[in-house]
């Protein structure tokens, strides 16, 4: 316990920041038992790009692969936050390496490389996670203690979307993410956390049907520089078709419960929107990460003339907040950006080997079902909505 942990993360663009500054904050949550931290390098094709991150988050150097971070022995843990399509080559290869990976999700682009890494990530001697973050969402997290204490009860039916409008510009740049295969699009990018956060509160998913993929904007001009995030820039004058999709729907059948999942990149006046309703049993709850320092609940108790939802304001007495922020009072303010800090805690907690005071993030054979529901979305969207099981 007295080594160092050296850490780095390859990718310096917007989830990247996430998980550079999430390690800075990781140390500051709970009692920290953690070994000294060593925030050793930012790593990025866009080598400007990351020496400016790592000076930002006080990281000691930049580099330009995942290649120099691999051969680096200063380094012991390494978040891969990159285009999908490279988390294969990148993971096997840190793993190889004897480095501990986080990668994003989805774990990769195809399912036959998710399976492939999750092959990977049973031989090796280090741990290899992926990043489910909305799980560790204080309210998400809340509505699943309470459906699993038996406030709520069983699960009956979840009803959820995801709606972004990153896409609805048709003068976004063209980028890597409006490349690839069907389902690609806003069914990997945000469909694969409402699909994880679906199973988190009513249990697997074991069949998929009506699935539904479009793409409302069909063309689109490259960028006539660098692009970070979904930036609007200066475009050039030649275009290239948009491959995957803009909008995707499905319907799901858990063990016990049936759900409908909706997601979208053109959603206008959607910067960032993933909202549902899970009904149960004993009563309903319902969240919003436009307004995520609250929950609202309602049980089917008492007189009906004066029963229903109920606004809940999420503090010290909820998951993750008792200790985890420096004003853990009801109605302090926090979002999506803490969460990849309970993340990185886990992560290094896990990897030091302290126990798992906090869950323990997702292994790589869940982010292979994570892309086998996804995978069934597009299977069914090409045969008519047909039912898919998984």
């Amino acid at each position: 316990m007295t080594k160092t942990i050296g850490i780095a993360v390859i990718g310096a663009g917007m989830a990247g920041l996430s998980h550079i500054a999430g390690y800075r904050t990781a140390p500051t949550l709970y009692s920290s038992d953690l070994p000294p931290l060593r925030y050793v390098a930012v790593a990025d094709v866009n080598t400007e790009l990351a020496a400016k991150v790592a000076k930002r988050y006080g990281y000691e150097k930049a580099l330009g692969s995942w290649q120099e971070v691999a051969a680096d022995p200063d380094i012991d843990v390494v978040s891969v936050v990159i285009a999908n399509r490279f988390h294969r080559e990148a993971v096997e290869g840190l793993l190889a390496a004897g480095k501990h990976v986080l990668c994003e999700k989805p774990l990769a682009d195809t399912l036959q490389e998710a399976e492939a890494m999750a092959t990977a990530a049973r031989n090796a001697d280090s741990v290899a996670r992926v990043g489910f973050t909305f799980r560790r969402t204080p309210g998400i997290a809340t509505i699943q203690n309470l459906i699993a204490d038996g406030t709520l009860g069983k699960v009956l039916h979840f009803s959820g979307r995801y709606w972004t409008d990153y896409g609805h510009n048709p003068q976004a740049p063209m980028s890597w993410r409006f490349k690839g295969q069907p389902g690609s699009g806003a069914l990997a990018d945000v469909g694969s956390h409402l699909a994880y956060v679906a199973e988190f509160l009513a249990g697997e998913i074991l069949s998929v049907s009506g699935g539904q993929l479009s793409t409302s904007i069909t063309e689109r001009f490259l960028p006539a520089g660098a692009v970070t995030g979904h930036d609007l820039v200066e475009l050039s004058d030649t275009s290239e078709p948009v491959e995957n999709d803009d909008y995707a729907a499905f319907n799901v059948q858990f063990a016990g419960a049936a759900g409908s999942l909706e997601v979208s990149r053109v959603a206008a006046g959607h910067p960032n929107t993933l909202t549902f309703e899970v009904f149960c049993e004993k009563g309903a709850a319902r969240f919003s990460q436009l307004r995520p320092a609250e929950i609202e609940i309602m049980l089917t108790e008492g007189p009906s003339a004066t029963n229903g939802y109920r606004t809940v304001n999420l503090g010290s007495e909820h998951a993750y907040l008792s200790g985890g922020l420096p004003m853990d009072a009801p109605g302090v303010g926090f979002g999506q950006n803490d969460a990849f800090g309970y993340q990185a805690r886990a992560f290094l907690d896990e990897v030091c080997g302290l126990g798992n005071a906090l869950p323990i993030n997702a292994t790589f054979d869940e982010g292979v079902h994570n892309m086998q529901v996804l995978q069934a979305v597009v299977q069914s969207a090409a045969n008519d909505g047909k039912k898919v099981s998984l």
